[in-house]
């Protein structure tokens, strides 16, 4: 794809094609995964109605990805707890939270190529290196224990609900996280 002056608009037509205005061409959706992955901005316009929607496409692109044999990023358990928000008092701040975490871990991973281009110089060998598995594992750490604080932050009354209904459902809900976070520790361990 090639880089446009401003921003890129990409305009979804009734016929489900996408057409890049920038380099008027049609693009697909791989084509826009690999745009994001390059750091090029563009914004998705409903042809007819000139509506934004860029977030329903994003989400679109995410859905394929996942549904590629090897590919998922999104643990089971993540994708329930995220439903689960929906429609909740978390809801508003739920994006805040994920945004902010993916930026932080955006930073920790440019950071740690950084402190290996510094150890192993500027080789092509340390380009093709991956990055050590411990200072992965302690990135995973530093993130799981970040966000069990988060959501327990917000879980009010420190988890005891008001309705002894709501309580149960809510221990439960915290026994299964903690029961996740003890698997993931573990497989982290065994690594």
């Amino acid at each position: 794809m090639a880089k446009t002056d401003g921003e890129i608009t990409i305009k979804k037509y009734a016929n489900r094609r996408l057409y890049n205005t920038g380099t008027s061409t049609y693009v697909t959706l791989e084509d826009l995964a690999k745009m994001v992955k390059k750091g090029e901005e563009f914004v998705v316009q409903d042809a007819k109605t000139g509506e934004d929607i860029t977030h329903s496409v994003l989400t679109q692109i995410i859905f394929e990805q996942e549904s590629k044999t090897g590919n998922t990023l999104l643990p089971i358990s993540f994708l329930r707890q995220l439903i689960s928000y929906y429609g909740d008092q978390m809801q508003m701040v739920v994006p805040t939270f994920l945004e902010q975490s993916m930026k932080a871990f955006t930073d920790q991973q440019v950071q740690m190529r950084e402190q290996m281009t510094k150890a192993l110089g500027d080789t092509p060998m340390a380009k093709n290196l991956q990055v050590p598995m411990q200072l992965m594992e302690e990135q995973v750490r530093r993130n799981t224990e970040m966000f069990r604080q988060a959501v327990q932050m917000f879980t009010p009354f420190n988890g005891q609900a008001t309705q002894p209904a709501a309580k149960k459902a809510d221990s439960k809900d915290i026994d299964e996280l903690k029961e996740q976070l003890r698997n993931l520790q573990s497989r982290l361990d065994n690594l």
